[in-house]
């Protein structure tokens, strides 16, 4: 994110990444390449970090943190569906209490 941008609207960016940061987060980690990093490390839980954004990738602080539990025979795909449900779960609900916040 361009420096300019973040000075412009601190505290107003999110990001919403597909595993519990810390782990599996940074330059590089996004989509399916997060899912498989999941799964290579035999993770026993999954989540969703919802995040504001600053300089740094994913290092942002924290806003929610939802879980969920991987099975022995979840493969990537259902790794991903079940990250996806708590996505579109929480996101809004964290977007429209963030929204009223900055409105107030």
């Amino acid at each position: 994110i361009p420096q300019n941008l973040l000075k412009e609207y601190p505290g107003r960016m999110i990001n919403i990444h597909p595993a519990l940061l810390p782990k599996h987060g940074g330059k590089g980690m996004y989509g399916d390449r997060v899912h498989k990093a999941v799964m290579e490390a035999g993770d026993t839980e999954g989540g969703i970090t919802i995040h504001y954004v600053n300089e740094h990738y994913d290092e942002g602080e924290f806003i929610y943190q939802a879980k969920y539990r991987i099975e022995k025979d979840d493969n990537l795909e259902m790794i991903k569906f079940k990250g996806q449900q708590l996505e579109h779960l929480h996101y809004p609900k964290i977007v429209e209490t963030l929204i009223k916040k900055i409105n107030k």
